[in-house]
């Protein structure tokens, strides 16, 4: 019998220059290109799985249903380091408006 395990799984690291060996996170290109604040939605609820995007790429994904071409290549995501996901948050979180997340 095949047991089902629920533990998240083990999170993916990477080398950033600022900041050494640190644990991956995923944004969409909109937050790295740009200083002012452009939303910071997260999809994830696994804290080794570090996931947000911006309010235009929420909408994006909401209009396509999906995560189609269109909506990756809209996206265009850039893997940070998980201070550099942290400093983005604090950077792009809309304050006084809570983010339309799914988790």
């Amino acid at each position: 019998m095949k047991r089902v395990s629920n533990a998240p799984a083990p999170p993916l690291y990477i080398d950033c220059g600022p900041h050494g060996r640190r644990v991956a996170a995923v944004v969409c290109c909109h937050m790295t290109k740009t200083s002012h604040a452009v939303g910071f939605v997260e999809n994830s609820s696994d804290p080794n799985d570090l996931q947000a995007w911006c309010e235009r790429c929420e909408e994006k994904f909401v209009a396509e249903g999906d995560k189609t071409e269109a909506f990756e290549a809209f996206n265009d995501r850039a893997i940070v380091c998980c201070d550099c996901y942290s400093t983005l948050k604090l950077q792009h979180s809309r304050k006084g408006k809570a983010p339309p997340g799914r988790l």
